[in-house]
């Protein structure tokens, strides 16, 4: 691929992203993640019903009055609701607009409030990414681990959670080497939390990045042009782990999405 051509790929990955994070259900649409461990009661704010954790489920109580919807019929008794597993957009539970999905982290259950007139999604401009430069396109190894590893990490929110790393990617910049600790996804691309010399600066505190599978031999692209916010940079909601330990670049990427406009 020429350099004009991969040019032209990353405008249209920028391009899809803004499309993606602006979406009615895309990560500026979150206004709350309450987790029912909070609320014994089942009163959750500004939510109507009951929610209360179930063994493997969260069951929901609501009379026809509270509004809510069930898979797109009007709702009214108890409901046992597994987690949501695919966009926001196909959540089983609505109050008009609003998709109200269920999630669980490591067995506590949560309820997350997805709005399309949320205060961020109004205010959203744009992101903030330097354009496409080959330097920061480079080739990469990685190197698994043979057996999954945990390790415990702050998250935004401020609980501590285990984050799962399956093995090492390293690549090189400017003559020097560097490795990132990652998880594999599984269709077996590769997902890095990392921060570098510009975090917390000139660009978001820390960033995703989303290496493509490894071959047999464990070769891949590592690409920081396409180095992205994580979620929690659109919405103070999200419980977006920080980097592992190592994984924090003592080199400035000035490549990739940087921060909100």
């Amino acid at each position: 691929m020429t350099t004009t051509d991969a040019f032209d790929a990353w405008k249209q990955w920028h391009e899809n992203r803004v499309e993606t994070v602006s979406a009615p259900y895309g990560p500026l649409a979150l206004t709350g993640t309450h987790w029912l461990e909070d609320y014994p009661e089942g009163l959750l704010p500004a939510i109507p019903g009951r929610w209360r954790a179930d063994g493997d489920a969260v069951v929901l109580t609501a009379a026809a009055e509270d509004g809510l919807t069930v898979d797109g019929a009007p709702f009214a008794g108890e409901a046992r609701l597994t987690a949501d597993s695919g966009p926001a957009a196909g959540a089983r539970v609505a109050l008009g607009e609003r998709r109200l999905v269920v999630l669980i982290r490591e067995a506590v259950w949560g309820v997350r409030d997805f709005d399309p007139v949320s205060e961020a999604r109004r205010a959203f401009r744009g992101i903030e990414a330097t354009p496409y430069d080959p330097r920061w396109s480079v080739p990469g190894r990685f190197t698994p681990y043979g057996e999954d590893r945990t390790v415990r990490v702050a998250n935004a929110d401020g609980r501590e959670r285990g984050l799962g790393l399956g093995g090492e990617l390293s690549f090189a910049l400017d003559g020097r080497e560097f490795t990132l600790q990652v998880s594999v996804e599984a269709d077996g691309s590769l997902w890095a939390v990392f921060a570098d010399a510009t975090s917390g600066g000139s660009s978001y505190r820390f960033r995703f990045l989303r290496p493509a599978a490894p071959d047999a031999e464990g070769r891949t692209t590592v690409d920081l042009n396409r180095a992205v916010l994580p979620p929690c940079a659109f919405a103070d909601h999200f419980v977006c782990p920080f980097p592992p330990p190592g994984n924090t670049l003592d080199v400035a990427v000035e490549a990739g999405e940087r921060n909100l406009l």
